[in-house]
C-alpha cells in the first residue's frame, strides 16, 4: 500500500543511485526541489552544455522525461499554440505539434499565452491552453500524435490563462479559478474522461498550481485562490479544510516545511499575507491552524520554497527574504531585482533568477551566502527544471542546459 502512495505521488520510485525526471510544474514533487546530485556549482560559458532558440513565445517551464524535454509556445503569426519535443542532447527541435488555433485571448503584459507548464507521465504529454473561452486539456504521445483532447469547462480573467495540468495516481488535474463559477477537474490520463469536479467558492481568479503531499497522515491537495485556502483529497477532490481569505487573488503554489510540519501560502492582490498554517485540521480552520503570519517578504507571482527548515521567497519587485520557517523570524533579506520565476533548490542550493537574467546560487541559513552569480543574457520569466545535475532555463527566447548529465534515469 505504501509503494502504491509513493507511486502516486511521485510518479516513480525513487531508488538508490537512480535519478529523478522534472515531469510537471517545480518537479515530481510539486515543490521545486531536486533530489539529484552534481549540479554546476558556478552557471558560465564554460558549462553551458548547449543554447537553442526557440519558435514562438510563452512563460511554461520546460520538463525533463528522460532524453525528451517538453515545453509550449504560442506563435502569433499562425495563432497556434504548439506542443515542442526536443533531444536532451543536443536541444535539437525533434518535433513541433499544434494544440489548438484560436485568437490570442486577452493577458496581463507579463502574462504570455503559452504560460501553463505541461506534465508527462512517460507515455503521454498533457497540456492546456485557453480557446476562446473554453478550457482545452489534451494529451499526446511522445510521437507527438493527438491521444485525447478534452474541454472541461469554462474561464474567464482579463489577465489570461496560466493554471499547469499536474498528475496525482491515474489522474490529471487542473485548477479553473476564473472570475465566475471556477472549479477543479481531474481527468483521467487514459482518455480525458471527467473522475471528479470541485466547484469553488467565492468566484475570483486565481492561478495556484495546487500541491499534493502526504502530510499528517492523509495525501492533501493544498492550494490558496478564490478568496481562501483549502485542501483537498486528490482521490475524490472532497474537502478536508478551509481557511477563509486572507486576501482575494492568488499566483504562488503553496510550499510544506518537513521540519516544522507546516504549510507555507504566499499572496496575494490586493492584500498581501504570508501564512504558516498547521495541516492537520478539519472543516473551517481559519481561527486555530494559523501559526503565524506577516505582510513582509510577500510574493504574488514567483513561489517560494523550504529548504532544510528555511523558508525561502522573493516578492515581484525584487527583495529575497530567508524565513525561519517555525517561527517566522527573518534571517536575511536582499535585494535581487524584479523576480517572476519561481524558485527551485538542489544539494542545499537555491537557485533565483530575476527577470532581467542574472542566475543567483544561495545557500539558505541565518546570513545571506551567495555562492554563485552569473548573467544569462536573455530576459528569463520561466522557472528552471533540475534533472540529473543538469540545469534547463527557459529565456525569453532560448532553451539552455548547463551541466554534464550523470546518471540515468529509472525504467519506469
Amino acid at each position: 500500500m505504501q509503494r502504491l502512495l509513493l507511486l502516486g505521488l511521485s510518479l516513480f520510485t525513487l531508488a538508490s543511485g537512480h535519478a529523478e525526471n522534472w515531469p510537471q510544474w517545480r518537479g515530481s514533487r510539486l515543490d521545486g526541489n531536486s533530489l539529484d546530485h552534481g549540479f554546476p556549482k558556478q552557471i558560465s560559458p564554460k558549462n553551458e552544455t548547449w543554447r537553442v532558440e526557440l519558435p514562438g513565445l510563452g512563460h511554461a517551464s520546460p520538463i525533463v522525461w528522460g532524453d525528451r524535454l517538453f515545453t509550449v509556445a504560442a506563435l502569433s503569426e499562425s495563432q497556434e499554440r504548439v506542443l515542442l519535443c526536443l533531444d536532451r542532447t543536443n536541444g535539437a527541435l525533434l518535433w513541433q505539434k499544434p494544440v489548438i488555433k484560436s485568437n490570442m485571448e486577452t493577458k496581463h503584459r507579463l502574462n504570455s499565452h503559452a504560460s501553463s507548464t505541461p506534465a508527462t507521465d512517460g507515455d503521454y504529454v498533457f497540456t492546456a491552453f485557453l480557446e476562446g473561452q473554453s478550457v482545452v486539456v489534451s494529451a499526446h504521445d511522445f510521437s507527438g500524435k493527438q491521444v485525447w483532447q478534452v474541454r472541461p469547462g469554462v474561464f474567464a480573467s482579463k489577465h489570461g490563462f496560466c493554471s499547469s495540468p499536474i498528475l496525482f495516481e491515474d489522474k490529471v488535474i487542473i485548477n479553473c479559478d476564473h472570475d465566475g463559477p471556477g472549479y477543479i477537474v481531474a481527468l483521467a490520463r487514459t482518455d480525458g474522461h471527467e473522475l471528479w469536479r470541485i466547484e469553488r467558492p467565492n468566484q475570483t481568479r486565481s492561478y495556484c498550481v495546487p500541491l499534493i503531499k502526504e502530510i499528517s497522515g492523509r495525501v492533501q491537495m493544498i492550494l490558496s485562490g478564490s478568496k481562501c485556502v483549502t485542501s483537498y483529497s486528490p482521490q475524490d477532490g472532497r474537502l478536508l479544510w478551509m481557511i477563509d481569505g486572507p486576501t482575494e487573488q492568488f499566483v504562488a503554489s503553496i510550499v510544506h516545511d518537513d521540519k516544522s510540519n507546516l504549510l507555507l501560502m504566499s499572496g496575494g492582490f490586493p492584500e498581501h499575507h504570508i501564512l504558516a498554517i498547521k495541516p492537520d485540521g478539519i472543516g473551517n480552520v481559519t481561527d486555530t491552524h494559523i501559526s503565524w503570519r506577516t505582510n513582509k517578504g510577500v510574493s504574488y507571482v514567483p513561489s517560494p520554497l523550504c529548504e532544510h527548515g528555511w523558508f525561502l521567497i522573493v516578492s515581484d519587485s525584487g527583495i529575497a527574504h530567508c524565513f525561519d520557517a517555525a517561527t517566522g523570524d527573518i534571517a536575511w533579506e536582499e535585494r535581487v531585482k524584479e523576480h517572476h520565476a519561481s524558485l527551485v533548490s538542489a544539494e542545499g542550493q537555491v537557485f533565483f533568477i530575476n527577470d532581467f537574467g542574472t542566475l543567483r546560487i544561495i545557500k539558505p541559513g541565518k546570513d545571506y551566502e551567495l555562492t554563485a552569480e552569473s548573467e544569462l543574457g536573455e530576459k528569463v520569466f520561466a522557472s528552471p527544471a533540475l534533472s540529473e545535475g543538469q540545469i534547463f532555463i527557459r529565456t525569453e527566447k532560448s532553451l539552455i542546459c548547463y551541466g554534464k548529465r550523470l546518471l540515468q534515469t529509472a525504467a519506469r
